[in-house]
This record gives C-alpha cells, sequence and structure tokens, in this order.
C-alpha cells in the first residue's frame, strides 16, 4: 500500500477576493482526492494536507502557482495511513491567531538560522532560546535548556513578553515553533517592540527533526503535530502519543493509566475542567463512535 504524503505549508502575502480563493483551493484539493485543512486570511495561508504522492505535487504546484506564493514555505513528511478525515478551507482573521493587527510578517522577520547552523547558535552564551508554541506541546518535547512561556494559546505570547522583555533586553533572542509560521510573527513582534537582535528556526522544529540525526540533536521528546498523527519523532517517523478527544492534547501510554483517563472522555490535564453533565455528552460520543467502528470492521450498516 502507498504511504500517504503529508504537506505542510505557510505564506504571508496579501490577498484579495477571499471567497473566490477559497473556492479554488477546496476544488484543487478535492479534484486530487486530498484531506486536510487549510486557512485564508488577508495576510496569506497556511495548511497541511494529505494525498497520495502524485496528487500533493499537484496541489503543491497549484498554491505556489497562486500570487505571491512562488517562494511559499512548504515541508513534507509520510504516514501510514490518512491524517485527515475530511477537507476543510476555512477564511480567517488571521492565518495564525495572534490577536496583534500591527504584526506585519510579510514586511519584516528575525534573522533565519538554518537547521545544520542551529546547535552550534544556541549554545552561545548570549543566546536565550524561547519556545513560542502552547504548553500542552513542550509538555512532550523541547529543546535543552530552552525557556517555556507557559502560554495556552498563542495569542498569550505578547502578554508574556511584555512581562519578560527586560530580563531578556541584551541577549540575542532566538525563537522556534513547529514548522515556523508562528515565528514569523513573534519575531515581527519583538522588533516592533524594541528588540532587534532577533533570530529563528528556519522550517520550525519538523525540519530540525527531518535534517538533524539523532546523535548530534539538541531535541528532547516528541514534536505535537496538529492531526491524527499527534506526534512525530527524528526523521519525522510517527510519534507514540494518542489526542485526548475531550480536550485535544496529547496522551502518552503511561498517561492512559491514570485513574483519570477515559478514552473520549477527560484525561490528566482536562479532568477538572469539563462538567459531568459535559462529560456525559463525550461518553455518549464515543459510545457512538464504538458502534459505528464496529459495524465498519463487521460490513454492516448502522442507522
Amino acid at each position: 500500500m502507498s504511504k500517504i504524503k503529508i504537506l505542510a505549508f505557510y505564506n504571508f502575502s496579501s490577498f484579495d477576493a477571499l471567497s473566490e480563493l477559497r473556492t479554488s483551493v477546496f476544488a484543487s484539493c478535492e479534484s486530487n482526492s486530498v484531506l486536510g485543512s487549510v486557512l485564508i486570511s488577508n495576510e496569506g495561508l497556511n495548511g497541511t494536507v494529505a494525498g497520495y504522492e502524485k496528487n500533493i505535487d499537484a496541489v503543491l504546484e497549484f498554491f505556489q502557482n497562486l500570487p505571491g506564493c512562488k517562494d511559499l514555505e512548504y515541508k513534507f513528511s509520510f504516514a501510514s495511513k490518512r491524517p485527515f478525515a475530511k477537507l476543510r478551507v476555512r477564511l480567517k482573521k488571521e492565518i495564525v491567531t495572534m490577536g496583534r493587527p500591527e504584526v506585519k510578517p510579510s514586511q519584516l522577520v528575525g534573522h533565519y538560522i538554518d537547521s545544520k547552523d542551529w546547535n552550534n547558535f544556541i549554545k552561545q552564551k548570549d543566546v536565550v532560546l524561547i519556545d513560542t508554541r502552547n504548553d500542552y506541546e513542550v509538555a512532550i518535547g523541547t529543546f535543552d535548556g530552552s525557556v517555556n512561556p507557559n502560554t495556552r494559546r498563542f495569542r498569550d505570547f505578547p502578554d508574556w513578553w511584555s512581562r519578560n522583555s527586560q530580563r531578556y533586553k541584551s541577549k540575542k533572542i532566538a525563537m522556534f515553533c513547529t514548522g515556523g509560521i508562528r515565528c514569523e510573527k513573534s519575531t515581527n513582534y519583538l522588533i516592533q517592540n524594541n528588540h532587534r537582535n532577533v533570530f529563528h528556526l528556519k522550517g520550525g522544529i519538523l525540519k530540525y527533526l527531518e535534517d538533524i540525526p539523532i546523535e548530534e540533536s539538541k531535541w528532547k521528546g516528541e514534536c505535537f503535530v496538529f492531526d491524527q498523527r499527534v506526534s512525530v519523532k527524528h526523521g519525522l517517523k510517527e510519534g507514540s502519543y494518542n489526542l485526548c478527544f475531550a480536550c485535544r492534547r496529547p496522551v502518552s501510554e503511561t498517561d492512559k493509566a491514570d485513574v483519570r483517563y477515559e478514552e473520549g472522555v477527560s484525561c490528566h490535564n482536562c479532568f477538572n475542567e469539563h462538567s459531568l453533565k459535559r462529560k456525559n455528552g463525550f461518553r455518549e460520543r464515543q459510545r457512538q463512535i464504538k458502534r459505528r467502528t464496529k459495524c465498519k470492521a463487521s460490513n454492516i450498516f448502522c442507522c
């Protein structure tokens, strides 16, 4: 059976006629049997899609031919099965939500550091390494010695920086995220707030894990991804985590042994976050999922 090819991409470019663009993006993906998620806004586009290799290559060519997208940032990985169940193409205010309209990555970003140069750069004594991802992502893997802002959402990052910027005013700031897109915004934000010595990992963690051998790596753990693979390891191999479908956070096999874990209902992260009524709703959803799965496996119709 052919492996599924996954395309992750983004581009900051000004778009008009967003509804028409959404229609053409959907048509290109649908005609090539490609599934996944694509976000479109006035500031650009961002997405991850998956399908068979020739179909993904055709969709990539389509995106690169869009106005201003010749230098589209993209990377490939592979999976044993489709990591998406459907195709979603949505119009949004931002392609990655920071909530700061003054931030314009298309105009200015920090200095890029290639993955092959990253290890030497971050070991400098005047470099502070900052993980711009959410707390649940950091929990399953990050770079040795990095600062964790403990943010629940990316839009919390500017407030964290405002509270902590004085601690790092004389330092070089090196930031990283999953694929690079959040750092495009976070570096622009720092520059606008008078911190010019700003750097970021080109292509993000995924490019680093693809390029750097495990014996040379400064990465510890796995990298969370926003699809059904949940996490990836060095070489972009599929990781060991599953997803808690109640809170969408990663759970390990050890986490599943916790008394607070109930498949589809709760985990140690969210056990106290949901009411009993909502948990019962999750239980009913999980019951229906299992019933449909059983029917499908038995090749019978379920009403």
